[in-house]
């Protein structure tokens, strides 16, 4: 099956393992008595009485009016559903290309990781797929109408207090600013304000200005980072791997043109709650029949973080009497005992099928 999992899965896995000096002590990182990191530590401070924010961040959730579909036009909404449809191979990591804006509320296995390094002068954020952000904190302003439109926009930042406050511009139009596919203009400005709350947390507010696709003026979202300090960011270089995307095409119309229809009767026996892990994250599958046609809830999230629910949903389309595809671009399977009774579900991923059992 032509899975969105697989393509997530084959760029996340062509990088090397988030670690590296396995036998680094980390010897300036704050511990507890039993010696693990103190992650509610006292928040450092520069030689010049800043706030430090440098060190290895990574986002936990996000959420705010960025995600009211009330709030977004009728093209981006359209390009959204396209996107969904499309299980969206369109994203222009999997194509290689700098992921812009939306990492900043990308979590840690589709490149939210990122390494912030702080001057005086300019403040750098590393990004694992070798992108890179310049905030210049030399006094200088933003452009009004950049020349050169770029990926990861021009940035300039200043102190209020010990919150920074970071103003872009000069976004191309190529990229997305959430992994749903939620397109934007190049009129679009964002402002950024980070606050180190303790040694391992920093809440990332972000103000969205962009008239050619939010309605009733900006958008926000709230971020919640936390510190990894005994990791280390290893490099991602997505075209390693020289046959991984040519496997990944189609779209969900390819599904519903198999479509096979199965008796109602059948579906409702699929009707339950399942429960059970994908990777080390506990999942819970909540299958309803609403007007002939499975509906599925997925808790938590596939991608784990982004979103004002904690929750997917997803219609099954059949490909055959226990087998679906659906728009998160996973597959599921039901399977029988010997009895005949349905004991669980397998979600589909390229790594495998991962066992749900079910529990209602």
């Amino acid at each position: 099956m032509r899975k969105l999992a697989a393509l997530i899965l084959a760029v996340s896995m062509s990088s090397s393992l988030y670690a590296q000096w396995f036998d680094w002590g980390f010897p300036l990182v704050p511990r507890t008595d039993d010696g693990k990191p103190n992650l509610t530590a006292a928040v450092p401070r520069t030689a010049g009485d800043r706030v430090d924010l440098s060190g290895l961040w990574v986002p936990l959730n996000a959420s705010g009016s960025l995600y009211d579909s009330s709030r977004i036009k009728g093209w981006a909404l359209d390009a959204i559903a396209e996107a969904e449809r499309n299980f969206h191979s369109n994203a222009p990591r999997f194509h290689c290309l700098p992921s812009g804006p939306g990492a900043y509320l990308a979590e840690f296995l589709t490149g939210g990781m990122r390494q912030v390094v702080q001057h005086p002068q300019i403040i750098a954020i590393l990004n694992s797929d070798m992108t890179y952000r310049q905030v210049f904190m030399d006094g200088r302003r933003l452009e009004k109408e950049p020349l050169l439109p770029s990926w990861m926009g021009y940035s300039v930042g200043r102190w209020e207090d010990d919150t920074l406050v970071v103003e872009s511009n000069g976004y191309n139009d190529k990229t997305w600013l959430t992994h749903e596919g939620l397109p934007h203009t190049d009129q679009l400005q964002i402002t950024e304000r980070y606050t180190r709350l303790d040694y391992g947390h920093m809440e990332l507010e972000i103000t969205y200005e962009d008239a050619g696709t939010f309605i009733d003026g900006p958008v926000q979202a709230t971020i919640d980072l936390v510190m990894m300090p005994e990791s280390v960011m290893l490099e991602v270089i997505c075209n390693e791997s020289e046959t991984g995307r040519r496997h990944y095409s189609g779209g969900m119309h390819q599904s519903e043109e198999q479509l096979v229809v199965v008796p109602e009767e059948v579906l409702e026996e699929y009707v339950g709650t399942y429960r059970g892990f994908w990777v080390n994250r506990l999942t819970t599958v909540e299958v309803t029949l609403d007007n002939g046609e499975l509906v599925l809830k997925r808790t938590p999230r596939y991608a784990k973080i982004g979103g004002n629910t904690d929750f997917d949903t997803a219609h099954l389309v059949a490909q055959s009497e226990n087998a679906f595809d659906s728009t998160l671009g996973l597959g599921w399977v039901f399977n029988r005992n010997a009895a005949g009774e349905v004991v669980s579900v397998s979600e589909v991923h390229v790594s495998g099928a991962w066992l749900f059992e079910r529990v209602e």
